[in-house]
């Protein structure tokens, strides 16, 4: 579903990434991990249209995204690509169940479907009672769903996580990590997350190194 080949992109002088090839199949869950500096948040950027590659390609749902102009490219990336950050990046004024649609509704969705899907995702993942709160109302844990689930609204072929657990405490850091596997079983979800965490690292079915803007190593679930 993404094959990325052959991915460089350099700052400058300084050369992030040096040719990164992978290939990721849908439902997997895919980690990378690594040092600071690795590359992994740029290369994780690149995949999400974030970013573009000074060499190489990725494709996504057999699309090359660097033959979109950049009104189409916005558009892929809303319908295709869903985004977790460690800072969730909430909208205070809106409530959780508003925060949650705004990705369905600038895709044009009928407010009808956009809300049906958002009670739908906000149930999924224990939300229910929380959807008219604002974002200062919520704990950090509570939060970081809201975020999933304003990813997952759009039905996107792909969420990419970038340190999703980073400023959870224990408990809902766990929460969080089993949420991603129970998205995958429900939704049939592919999803990429770049974490610190090992634990959650271990959980997916391959884990990736990054050394010196490189895949240096691969682990599979046991």
């Amino acid at each position: 579903m993404i094959k990325a080949e052959q991915i460089t992109k350099s700052y400058g002088q300084l050369q992030v990434l040096k040719g990164i090839d992978l290939t990721v199949k849908k439902g997997e869950v895919i980690s990378i991990v690594g040092a600071s500096g690795a590359g992994k948040t740029t290369f994780l950027q690149i995949l999400g249209t974030l970013s573009k590659p000074d060499g190489g390609k990725v494709i996504i749902n057999d699309t090359d995204y660097r033959t979109l102009n950049d009104k189409l490219l916005a558009r892929f990336r809303n319908r295709n690509i869903g985004f977790v950050f460690q800072f969730h990046h909430l909208l205070p004024e809106f409530t959780a169940f508003e925060n949650v649609c705004m990705p369905a509704y600038i895709a044009r969705t009928s407010p009808e479907k956009a809300e049906e899907k958002a009670m739908e995702i906000l149930g999924f993942l224990n939300l229910t009672e929380r959807m008219e709160h604002k974002p200062k109302e919520l704990s950090g844990g509570e939060q970081q769903r809201v975020a999933v689930a304003r990813a997952l609204i759009n039905d996107p072929s792909v969420i990419l996580a970038d340190e999703p657990s980073g400023n959870l405490d224990s408990k809902n850091k766990k929460e969080l990590h089993d949420m991603f596997f129970s998205l995958r079983e429900k939704y049939d979800q592919t999803i990429i997350i770049v974490t610190h965490d090992t634990d959650l690292a271990k959980m997916a079915d391959r884990c990736l190194t990054m050394h010196d803007g490189r895949i240096v190593d691969e682990k599979r679930r046991a």
